[in-house]
């Protein structure tokens, strides 16, 4: 038997009578939209006039509809199953131990206080930068790396206080990962690593191989066995780092659809970005799932933008 095919119109009118029905409902009724933070006015009606247009007519970035991923995502994801294990898995840990101890940190340390920890910590992976800057024959960001180590070492209380960025010494930072791919290395496959979260082959060998071998106090430390103090070390760069994100990170899960893919297109775009220091090349979209359905300026409805 031949299926049968409802014209789009019919499907626009079928839309349009459930919205209207749903309006009906009155301020009363439930937020549908509040797992994903909720609507801007949940009291307003508005009329959508859906009913009046074909299904074909609404952009395809403006409906629900939008992919949570690009084709480029999928085929470089084949672990992805195992990979959302593993996010869950994070989440969870992070929503236990890291998240209180972040907030925490930014609650009870000034402002001040939380950006001398994050020079300090950045001071320290300086030899890093430096030798990467080499590798990359980047001559002028190498000089740039010693330049800002010697002032804020000496003017800067030990690099507690960043005073070469007022001196126009800007900070960059760059790693083994970063070379390979100046060097034409792909990213490879996309991986989730258990608490230490997303990377690639080309990523994971650089950070946590290669650039070990350039971290003169960290080598000190290890050939010492100064065990405590070198997790120490890692402890606080951790929570610094995760501190200046938490916010953003709790305010991503709120507003997307797909909060793993949503990680998954930012890492990637980071990581491009850095790659090619800053220069504007071909990065992988990344959906902004702000869903709005009250009214905008306009009188019109948002959707996702």
């Amino acid at each position: 038997m031949r299926a049968l095919h409802f014209p789009k119109t019919c499907f626009a009118l079928i839309v349009g009578i459930g919205l209207a029905i749903s309006a009906r409902a009155g301020a009363d009724s439930v937020d549908v939209l509040e797992p994903f933070g909720g609507s801007a006015h949940p009291d307003a009606v508005v009329n959508t006039k859906f009913g009046e247009l074909s299904a074909t007519a609404l952009p395809a970035e403006r409906t629900l509809l939008a992919q949570a991923t690009s084709a480029e995502d999928d085929v470089n994801d084949p672990l992805e199953p195992v990979n959302r294990v593993i996010f869950e898995f994070n989440e969870a840990v992070y929503a236990v131990l890291l998240t209180p101890i972040a907030k925490t940190y930014n609650t009870i340390l000034p402002e001040t206080m939380r950006a001398g920890v994050g020079n300090l910590v950045d001071h320290l992976a300086s030899p890093v930068t430096f030798v990467n800057d080499l590798l990359q024959f980047e001559l002028h960001r190498a000089m740039t790396t010693v330049a800002r180590f010697v002032v804020n070492t000496v003017i800067g209380m030990g690099g507690i206080a960043d005073v070469a960025s007022g001196s126009g010494l800007e900070k960059h930072e760059e790693d083994f990962g970063q070379t390979l791919g100046v060097y034409g290395m792909g990213e490879g496959l996309y991986l989730v690593l258990p608490l230490l979260g997303p990377t690639n082959p080309r990523d994971a060998v650089g950070k946590y191989v290669v650039d070990p071998f350039f971290d003169p106090l960290g080598l000190y430390l290890s050939n010492t066995d100064r065990d405590a103090e070198s997790w120490a070390r890692t402890g606080v760069s951790a929570v610094d780092e995760y501190a200046g994100l938490v916010d953003e990170l709790e305010q991503i899960k709120k507003t997307s659809v797909d909060y793993y893919a949503a990680i998954r297109s930012l890492y990637r775009q980071k990581r491009q970005t850095e790659i090619s220091n800053g220069r504007e090349e071909d990065l992988p979209q990344i959906p902004n799932y702000d869903l709005n359905f009250g009214p905008d300026s306009n009188g019109s409805i948002a959707g996702v933008k």
